[in-house]
């Protein structure tokens, strides 16, 4: 965006997201000021331009949390679609650098670019550039690449950050050897918070529901949506509460076998658990 004219003496711009001035004459004609003078904080151009960066940052929170839900869920998305959006520097930081399959299992590696003629740029773990035009690729959820371990080995040589956590997103694989009856994981019960409000707020800050007693996550694992949930304590209770039981329910609310529990279901569901369980108040002279 270019500088716009905003009364006498000064033009304003959008600068790294923040409303910058300039002035027009004397002796800093030309020049970035530090601060924005006390004359423009009420100018409409000023106003409109903060209006806009505050939608620039919601477009692009929206776009993060799009392509998260994509791969979180490894839901299949139309290559024409990638590259449609791919244009928008907002869809461009969210989706680059995400490891991308195509129709092939080894056609794998990580987005680099979309073309005008409808193809996808990848580096993969040859270190080639290679193009895809598969009619729909997945951006697979972590648990479900078989080569994690190479693909952070090579992404840790590139120097590649994920604007959505992918490959560095903590995972967790279901054991073998679960009771055929279990219902429940215990692994993070008795994490104890002084309040209830603070789990709960704790919940919603990691960007988890809560919904009366427990702090959800609604997963899409293959074919089905299931809710993993943990108990974090009656909504009205004011004293001090401990993180509880971690279950998983179909979307008729009925509890699942934990063997019955998918890969990627399990995985996030841990992870829920896990980083509400990570707050808890430890006191001084006891073992983390």
């Amino acid at each position: 965006m270019g500088w716009l004219s905003a009364g006498d003496g000064y033009e304003v711009a959008l600068v790294e997201g923040r409303v910058a001035a300039r002035a027009t004459s004397g002796r800093a004609a030309g020049r970035q000021l530090k601060s924005l003078p006390r004359a423009l904080k009420d100018h409409p151009e000023v106003d409109r331009l903060r209006r806009f960066a505050q939608w620039l940052d919601r477009h692009a929170a929206a776009c993060v949390a799009q392509v998260d839900a994509w791969m979180v869920s490894s839901l299949p998305v139309p290559t024409g679609l990638l590259v449609r959006v791919w244009p928008d520097e907002a869809w461009q930081l969210a989706l680059r650098d995400l490891v991308v399959v195509g129709d092939d299992p080894d056609e794998v590696g990580f987005l680099r670019g979309a073309t005008e003629s409808g193809e996808l740029r990848i580096v993969n773990l040859d270190g080639e550039t290679v193009r895809l035009s598969p009619r729909m690729v997945t951006l697979p959820h972590p648990v479900l690449l078989p080569d994690l371990d190479d693909l952070r080995e090579f992404a840790a040589e590139l120097g590649i950050v994920q604007r959505v956590e992918q490959i560095h997103r903590a995972t967790w694989r279901r054991p073998d050897d679960l009771d055929a009856r279990a219902t429940q994981v215990r692994d993070f019960t008795g994490g104890s918070f002084r309040s209830r409000f603070a789990l709960a707020a704790r919940a919603t800050s990691l960007g988890y529901r809560v919904s009366g007693g427990y702090a959800t996550a609604r997963v899409r694992d293959g074919e089905r949506t299931v809710e993993a949930a943990v108990w974090i304590g009656e909504p009205y209770w004011d004293d001090e509460v401990s993180t509880g039981n971690l279950t998983w329910q179909d979307r008729d609310g009925r509890d699942l076998l934990l063997r019955g529990v998918g890969p990627v279901a399990w995985s996030e569901g841990m992870r829920m658990a896990a980083a509400l369980y990570a707050g808890r108040v430890i006191e001084e002279g006891k073992d983390a």
